[in-house]
């Protein structure tokens, strides 16, 4: 993509159905699919409905706000899982100009599960990295369902040493459901990666801003995610664990899913409470796959303000102002 070129929007208003409606949604599906049909035997027929066509739209939008302004926390994990959702490469096409991609750890392969390169971000030269999920069972494959093996870790602290040797900043896009648990990503020293990963990213001398896009899991997020700034979409979630596994260990049973996500407090809201991220990117009604380019939009703006604070800051600065954020995160109570 060259600067300036901006890119082919993928958005286009939905037919009911072909957005992969998740089961708390359904409602809404049954109602739009009844405004289409009438809306068909109306023109077919030549018959005026547009009293009845607008009493519909006017419940179908009460019903929307009734059922999005009250998301249960189990809700917003599948949300944050939808298959639709922009992934980080759809915010790449949509952010960053001049991007090129750079591959391989220099020690075993290349990890497509991250991608990371080369960019501008509004004419500004950095470093942007995130992980990738698959749209279809192929791209899955390619991308290892957004689960990165210790050589994707390792790649990306290539480029991120890269971006602090020649002093300029870098965006993380997270999005994982945590890092690959396979025998041989723990032979080649997963856990090592991660830790390694926490620790340079802790003293790195550059303005650093993660995004939580999508699922933040566990380490597997926070070995991109130690950041001066934490940006987090409204409907993505972060935690140490999935809900799955959360009730797996607790109940026996990945049936208790939505008790878990309750438990873990895994929201947006949940997490600017407590003071792990520092600000809530919105998303239009429905989630950010209903609108890619506005959500994009929303996003840019908020990652440009939080370069535009950093960047004023010198190294030493930013390096005692991360150290003070994360060594605050967290509560202890003694009994």
């Amino acid at each position: 993509m060259t600067a300036g070129e901006k890119p082919k929007s993928s958005h286009s208003t939905p037919r009911p159905g072909d957005l992969g409606w998740l089961e708390f949604e359904k409602p809404i599906l049954e109602l739009e699919r009844r405004i289409e049909d009438l809306r068909a035997f109306a023109n077919q027929e030549s018959i005026e409905v547009s009293d009845e066509l607008k009493r519909l739209e006017r419940k179908v939008d009460r019903l929307r706000k009734d059922i999005y302004s009250s998301l249960t926390r189990w809700q917003r994990v599948q949300l944050a899982r939808h298959p639709r959702r922009p992934f980080t490469l759809d915010y790449i096409k949509r952010l960053f100009t001049d991007f090129v991609e750079l591959h391989g750890d220099r020690l075993f392969r290349d990890d497509r599960a991250i991608v990371c390169g080369w960019a501008r971000f509004q004419g500004e030269p950095v470093i942007v990295l995130g992980q990738q999920k698959g749209r279809n069972m192929k791209e899955n494959l390619l991308y290892n369902f957004g689960m990165p093996h210790p050589e994707g870790y390792r790649k990306a602290l290539r480029l991120m040493k890269m971006a602090a040797k020649f002093r300029i900043p870098i965006i993380t896009l997270i999005d994982t459901p945590g890092a690959y648990p396979g025998i041989g990503a723990e032979e080649r020293g997963q856990a090592e990666a991660i830790a390694r990963n926490i620790l340079e990213m802790s003293r790195l001398p550059v303005p650093i801003v993660c995004a939580i896009i999508g699922e933040g899991g566990s380490g597997g997020a926070l070995a991109l995610a130690v950041g001066d700034e934490i940006l987090m979409m409204e409907n993505a979630v972060y935690s140490v664990i999935t809900p799955e596994g959360c009730a797996a260990i607790l109940w026996k049973d990945r049936a208790h899913a939505n008790r878990a996500a309750e438990a873990l407090k895994l929201t947006a809201p949940d997490l600017m409470k407590f003071g792990i991220i520092d600000a809530i990117v919105p998303e239009p009604l429905g989630g950010a796959h209903r609108d890619p380019d506005a959500v994009a939009a929303d996003l840019g703006r908020m990652i440009a303000a939080s370069l535009s604070r950093l960047k004023a800051l010198d190294p030493e600065t930013l390096f005692h102002k991360r150290q003070e954020k994360f060594l605050a995160m967290g509560v202890v109570e003694e009994v």
